[in-house]
């Protein structure tokens, strides 16, 4: 090998490496918080319901995710203005800033409404930062990438977001693991934090070893730079047209299958199927480190057949696929719970409940019947009820007239419903394979997404027409991913109803890019 391959080849290494750990850390910095979102909920949002806590915690969550399309704005205008090593240079140090706030923010028990108040402003930050990180990462791998390759290696970029939510999982197993249950729910939850600023160290040490991309750097010799990168990116009706394409056809649809195979199933394993917290942080872990790999072999084979074709099927096998998975899942995890559903389904009788999943209190006994449920995961179907009953409580030919917590606990365990899953009955290898085949279904949408995005829009204009789109269609719609779906199972009682926001979702995702994204595989991306 010549003196200018072997020095090109680790060049390549070092741009590879340095963007997607950089971009690693940033994204356990954003995860840490899904992660821990059940307990955060216990120390910003205390009260009686803790379905309201929780949803408000997601909700927080989702503020993080809301505010990227503004990081995306601002940070890809700086982009195209002043280059792409300086850009994600802040926006890591933001990140890494805005994380290590939340280990030191005071719960609501010290200081009252200003914990979560001051608890969003971290999260809006975090949000900020990551709507610049993405964009700068992925566009200087595929800036540095030789031709047919891209896909390759951008897909490392893409594998750093399943890297992040493991290594999120992984540093609270450690944390768990050095501290009592006790000790960790009062304070040690905030290690996982302030870990944050150990990795922005790391971080800023590789990326300052960093030159500049080669095509900006190209761009900037020639004074062709963009002054005016937002106006420019939307300059016209076919550049609009594009970032729109990119919104609804690329982003959305991707990043809603990528949460529902994170988020989603971690909280249907530990929330509703009742599996202790760390066994289903573990499968997560598991099935997270292998399927990492599958990213990258997703964006190899774009680099073969074409990037539409692998986004295509990405979403066709995820909207055929998710159903059939999260019941199968469910017998697996939790058997006594999935036959109980079966043989015994609930059925809640009322007649215009006041439920509402954010109240603190229930003050009704229809609604505390249906908080009940929610709470313990367990599947029910509102049917009208009759005059003058507040509730029935139907289920396994039991019949329960209003609501008594103790007399509706004994009964329903009675007829099979399990208050915990039995770890003996739980089958551990089943249930990580489906958990890798719902990665799997993401991986292969996920994998050839920074190569298309950075094929679709020229250099001049790259950062900010890839930021806009992209944190819109992850922010908005995967962001609210969360909440929304859990605000659905909720509120219909039904334990898989959230999957069809997914499912709406990725449609119209599979419509857009079948009909009007063009394969960019083979494009000139210097121009």
């Amino acid at each position: 090998m010549s003196s200018s391959a072997e020095s090109l080849g680790k060049r390549n290494r070092l741009v590879i490496t340095a963007s997607t750990l950089g971009t690693v850390f940033e994204w356990y910095d954003f995860f840490i918080y899904g992660t821990l979102a059940a307990l955060l909920a216990q120390h910003f949002f205390p009260g009686e319901s803790g379905t309201a806590a929780f949803l408000k915690s997601l909700a927080v969550f989702g503020a993080g995710f809301l505010v990227r399309p503004l990081g995306g704005i601002v940070f890809g205008h700086l982009g195209d203005l002043i280059g792409r090593k300086y850009t994600f240079l802040v926006t890591i140090t933001m990140m890494g800033v805005a994380t290590f706030s939340i280990a030191i923010i005071p719960d609501y028990a010290t200081i009252g409404i200003w914990a979560p108040i001051l608890l969003v402003a971290a999260r809006l930050l975090q949000g900020l930062a990551l709507g610049g990180e993405y964009g700068g990462a992925a566009i200087y791998v595929a800036e540095h990438a030789p031709p047919g390759k891209r896909g390759f290696y951008t897909s490392f970029i893409q594998m750093s977001a399943g890297a992040g939510f493991l290594l999120s999982i992984l540093v609270v197993l450690v944390s768990k693991g050095l501290l009592s249950k006790e000790v960790f729910d009062d304070w040690g939850w905030r290690i996982p934090f302030a870990f944050s600023l150990v990795i922005l160290a790391i971080s800023l040490y590789i990326r300052l070893k960093l030159s500049e991309s080669p095509v900006y750097a190209e761009m900037k010799a020639q004074g062709k730079t963009s002054k005016h990168p937002l106006k420019e990116a939307f300059s016209s009706w076919p550049r609009a047209r594009l970032v729109l394409i990119a919104l609804f056809g690329v982003a959305a649809g991707h990043t809603v299958i990528w949460y529902t195979a994170q988020f989603s199933v971690l909280y249907f394993l530990r929330d509703t199927m009742r599996l202790d917290a760390s066994h289903a942080e573990m499968i997560m872990a598991a099935s997270v480190a292998l399927g990492m790999p599958l990213m990258i072999l997703m964006g190899w084979v774009s680099d073969k057949v074409g990037r539409k074709k692998v986004l295509l099927a990405g979403y066709g096998l995820a909207v055929l696929l998710v159903f059939p998975l999260f019941h199968a899942l469910a017998g697996a995890a939790n058997p006594a719970m999935s036959e109980a559903m079966k043989v015994a389904p609930v059925k809640v009788a009322s007649t215009d409940c006041p439920y509402s999943a954010f109240a603190e209190k229930q003050t009704a006994e229809c609604a505390r019947a249906m908080a009940f449920l929610a709470k313990r995961g367990i599947s029910y179907e509102r049917v009208a009820g009759q005059p003058g009953k507040d509730v029935v409580i139907s289920f396994g030919g039991v019949n329960i007239e209003g609501f008594d917590e103790q007399a509706l606990l004994v009964a329903i365990t009675a007829v099979g419903y399990p208050q915990t899953a039995d770890p003996a009955r739980t089958n551990y290898p089943l249930v990580v394979a489906i958990v890798l085949a719902l990665i799997f279904l993401s991986a292969i949408a996920y994998g050839p997404v920074a190569a298309i995005l950075t094929e679709l829009f020229p250099a001049k204009v790259r950062y900010t027409s890839l930021s806009v789109p992209y944190h819109f269609g992850t922010g908005w719609f995967g962001g609210l991913l969360p909440f929304v779906s859990q605000y659905i199972i909720v509120s219909t009682g039904d334990v898989y109803a959230g999957l069809w926001y997914m499912t709406g979702v990725v449609v119209v995702g599979f419509l857009v890019v079948l009909f009007f994204l063009p394969e960019t595989r083979d494009r000139d991306i210097t121009a």
